[in-house]
């Protein structure tokens, strides 16, 4: 008997408003393990309302809708529930902003991703597991950033330290990683260093991968499937090479050159 992996989300009916503002509309959207997924859109499109929410870190609206992680539910009728903690181990969440702690060098911040496996107060100690220890390492020789691991996070470059944030997420034990906007703050050469090590972590080792983004070039040349919102609502899901330039400009109307970060670079 062949077992199914459970989705790495599933979205029923999801809205999320913020005062008159309608973020989301009654999305709904799956996840499969295993798929690399670009949610793109306009400004203020529910992209990262829609991530955030799969997470826990934003509540959804009172009613119907439901968010499933690996299989378990994480937010039904506008609350998170019990199962939310756990599923979040399996998350690996990369911000823009990268999310390291400025004064700790890279590797102590690559070690946080264990805390979920050992008591508090060994971690605040630094009485890290050898184990750990040498995954931490391997994780940051398999981002190409090791020779960079006593360093200070904050004194490395965007580039480098959003590589750091990718082995945490593996040093966590993650099955997803879902990224909100993760090369926006970068150069154009960093950028698609993270995106290809992305691509390498998604094809390589079967991680699940959401990823949101502004530049639909990259959406298209490295992501299987995109899921474009616009106005809270999805408005495409499909492969990224159904895309034409017709339903771009639809989406993204005045803002559909910015889009595009290769052609300008």
């Amino acid at each position: 008997m062949t077992t199914v992996a459970a989705a790495v989300a599933s979205v029923r009916d999801v809205s999320k408003t913020f005062g008159a503002r309608k973020a989301l509309n009654g999305v709904s959207v799956e996840v499969g393990a295993g798929e690399m997924v670009a949610l793109i859109g306009p400004s203020g499109s529910g992209k990262s309302t829609l991530l955030r929410s799969i997470t826990g870190l934003q509540t959804i609206d009172p009613g119907k809708g439901t968010i499933s992680v690996f299989g378990e539910v994480v937010q039904k009728n506008g609350r998170i529930t019990g199962a939310t903690r756990a599923a979040r181990q399996k998350l690996g969440m990369i911000f823009q902003q990268f999310n390291l702690v400025g004064r700790l060098s890279l590797f102590s911040n690559v070690m946080l991703g264990a805390l979920g496996r050992i008591p508090g107060w060994k971690g605040l100690l630094g009485l890290w597991p050898t184990e750990d220890k040498q995954r931490a390492m391997a994780a940051l020789h398999r981002v190409g950033v090791a020779d960079y691991a006593a360093q200070r996070a904050n004194t490395l470059s965007g580039g480098q330290q959003q590589r750091g944030a990718i082995a945490r997420a593996m040093v966590q034990g993650a099955r997803a990683i879902l990224a909100d906007e993760p090369v926006a703050s970068l150069d154009p050469v960093s950028a698609r260093k993270v995106m290809e090590l992305l691509v390498e972590l998604n094809k390589r080792d079967g991680f699940g991968v959401i990823v949101t983004l502004h530049q639909v070039d990259y959406a298209i040349r490295y992501c299987d499937r995109v899921v474009a919102l616009k106005a809270g609502q999805i408005v495409y899901d499909g492969p990224a090479t159904g895309l034409d330039t017709k339903q771009l400009i639809d989406i993204y109307g005045p803002e559909f050159e910015d889009a595009f970060w290769e052609t300008k670079a």
